[in-house]
């Protein structure tokens, strides 16, 4: 069986067969001081996504997070998520060259899609140490296993005929990110990573409708600013930025 690297696009790499979660340890990592670095693991007891949801967290799947200082200006810095997904879909294509990949789409913020159902998903948090900014960006790919009962369609790789390890993944992913991070040029180039990201968006040009917190509204995917916030297109010409919010297809709420 594969195992993961020590060393990972050019950092050092902390396995652990079990762990509350990765992002909750490079958190802590980060308050001690330690260096840059990948935190990967089998099994997550306490994983979470976006606003404190629980991910599936079963051993087979791929649970990896990047600890990065100052990736950027505060402003620049939640642009990562677009740098990430990007790294995924590059990762997973260079793993599966028999995937087509138009099959797979970004979902905005930060979803990754198999045949429009979830495959990953991104997290990523933040602090303050020692005047620097830690970053860190979690993500949970389902390789062997996907949760069943969530409010939207779900799958993993094994479920779509598909074999990828974790560390196979994983060795792919650690490059690509510092590949779409060159790329992003600590914010400066977000115009490109937009572009690039823009090219495999999940449902550009189409009815959506947003979740907010106090409020659903649709209309027409137009385009991310270049912020990278969700601009829809209203009836009458009106346009609304959504900087958070739960996207999904019109026609399936």
């Amino acid at each position: 069986m594969a195992e993961f690297p020590a060393v990972a696009g050019g950092l050092a790499v902390a396995h652990f067969s079990e762990i509350g979660s990765t992002n909750a340890e490079a958190l802590t990592r980060a308050a001690s001081g330690a260096p840059e670095q990948w935190i990967v693991a089998d099994r997550q007891i306490s994983g979470r996504g976006r606003r404190g949801r629980q991910w599936i967290s079963e051993p087979g799947n791929l649970y990896s997070t990047l600890l990065i200082y100052d990736p950027a200006a505060p402003a620049q810095s939640p642009q990562i998520c677009f740098v990430a997904a990007l790294a995924l879909h590059d990762a997973i294509c260079d793993c599966l060259p028999s995937l087509d990949a138009e099959r797979l789409r970004l979902k905005w913020p930060n979803d990754l899609l198999l045949d429009g159902k979830k495959l990953a998903g991104i997290l990523v948090e933040g602090s303050v140490v020692s005047g620097r900014q830690a970053v860190v960006v979690g993500m949970g790919t389902n390789c062997a296993h996907h949760p069943l009962d969530t409010p939207y369609p779900v799958t993993d790789f094994a479920a779509e005929g598909f074999s990828l390890t974790p560390p196979q993944l994983f060795s792919r992913l650690a490059e690509r990110m510092m590949d779409r991070l060159a790329q992003w040029q600590r914010g400066r180039a977000f115009s490109e990573t937009r572009n690039s990201w823009l090219v495999r968006a999940q449902d550009l040009g189409r009815e959506i409708e947003v979740k907010l917190p106090e409020r659903a509204i649709k209309g027409r995917f137009e385009e991310i600013d270049s912020e990278g916030a969700l601009v829809l297109a209203l009836p009458g010409g009106h346009r609304e930025l959504i900087r958070a919010g739960d996207v999904f297809p019109a026609a399936s709420r």
